[in-house]
């Protein structure tokens, strides 16, 4: 049995990767915003247990506040994915990056932060895949 091995064509690997681009852009979009409104609803947990005491000491008000203030970034990251993905994707790859140095320096919540920074490598993928896309005048 032999086995050829052909080079991707260019319209396979193309394909290919428009299908990541939505995949990625759809996640980066919905996730944030979601997570972002529960700031608002707290029903999926204490948002305020993930928050730095340093973090704390430095905004003002209360930590319920900084995590008000903290969806609203996160919804403002997501539409800016939706609408603008190549420099939302950076936005939502530096706001994850700002979750792990919180929590990497409560000493705690090690796996949220893993679990984080695979997200950012994520949102990074999608900007590298937004770049490579022809844009789009309104």
């Amino acid at each position: 049995m032999t086995t050829t091995t052909e080079p991707l064509s260019a319209t396979r690997t193309g394909a290919g990767a428009e299908r990541a681009f939505q995949l990625l852009r759809t996640v980066f979009t919905v996730a944030p915003i979601v997570f972002g409104l529960d700031k608002f609803a707290g029903l999926l947990t204490d948002w305020e247990a993930y928050l730095a005491p340093w973090v704390n000491d430095l905004v003002p008000g209360t930590a319920h506040q900084a995590m008000l203030a903290v969806g609203v970034v996160e919804v403002v990251a997501g539409l800016a994915v939706a609408f603008a993905p190549r420099l939302g994707a950076l936005l939502v790859a530096a706001w994850l990056g700002g979750i792990i140095v919180n929590l990497v320096s409560m000493g705690a919540y090690y796996d949220v932060a893993l679990r984080d920074f695979g997200l950012l490598v994520g949102a990074l993928a999608l900007a590298a895949l937004a770049s490579d896309r022809p844009r789009v005048r309104r």
